[in-house]
């Protein structure tokens, strides 16, 4: 499995009320499609193309960030096929979700943290923070990165 592209079609984030009391965050993955693409440069290997839709929901009815794209892979024939079989019963075998949504995870939540930061938004992951250490012999005036 080789990723030969990636790119997103619809970037959506809209800010509906003030942040006020206990908000809940929950992110989101769906794989709306999965179709075999014909690419000039790849004559040899399948090309699996994965329509994807990240969402991340601030509740209650606080603001949503939304982002459809797409995923080429290159694959070997009997893992194209495979694939392509599974999803008749919308289902993606382990071997190709488990990265794939890696992948999707990886650009989707570096382009919503982005969102957040213009919409002035909690962010919907814990960011790493630096903290002072306990206080001993060794360790004055340090700190260090918890994370």
């Amino acid at each position: 499995m080789q990723v030969i592209g990636f790119n997103f079609e619809k970037i959506n984030a809209e800010k509906k009320s003030k942040i006020k009391g206990k908000i809940s965050i929950n992110s989101n993955i769906n794989i709306k499609s999965i179709t075999q693409e014909k690419i000039i440069m790849v004559k040899d290997k399948p090309v699996l193309k994965f329509n994807f839709s990240f969402k991340v929901d601030y509740k209650p009815n606080i603001a949503e960030i939304n982002l459809d794209g797409f995923t080429m892979i290159l694959m070997e024939k009997d893992e194209a096929k495979n694939t392509l079989k599974k999803w008749k019963k919308k289902e993606i075998p382990n071997e190709i979700r488990i990265p794939l949504f890696n992948l999707i995870l990886a650009k989707s939540n570096l382009r919503a943290l982005q969102l957040e930061e213009e919409l002035s938004l909690p962010t919907h992951i814990p960011l790493p923070k630096i903290k002072p250490q306990q206080e001993d012999e060794s360790s004055s005036g340090k700190t260090r990165y918890a994370g």
